[in-house]
């Protein structure tokens, strides 16, 4: 019978592991290429600080309410982003926004890289 318990709690506790104990893929880097540019450099842009502005603006009030630090960045070939942080509900949000050389937004990107404490 010792036996038995032995093989049962083992077939249990690899089952258990086998299934419970996976990770989340990791978000890829949105902005992989990019480095930091100076807010007074992306700002005196007005095109793109309109434009960000704007889509902070068109968020849920819930959502806008929770926006915190903005971070502007480019890469080198004329292309640039602007990464706005949210904090909502115990979980971090980042929305990326990228613009061409002409300063038109060709992509939007909103993922969560994690959760905090709330």
């Amino acid at each position: 019978m010792k036996i038995i318990r032995l093989i049962f709690c083992l077939s249990l506790a690899v089952f258990a592991c086998g299934f419970g104990c996976t990770s989340s893929k990791p978000v890829p880097d949105p902005l992989a290429g990019f480095h930091v540019s100076s807010l007074g450099n992306l700002d005196a842009n007005k095109t793109i600080s309109d434009d960000y502005h704007d889509y902070i603006q068109k968020l849920s009030p819930e959502d806008r309410k929770y926006v915190g630090p903005t971070e502007f960045y480019e890469d080198g070939t004329g292309q640039h982003a602007v990464e706005i942080e949210e904090a909502l509900n115990g979980t971090w949000w980042f929305h990326v926004l990228i613009y061409d050389k002409s300063d038109k937004r060709i992509k939007t990107i909103k993922y969560s890289p994690g959760h905090y404490a709330s």
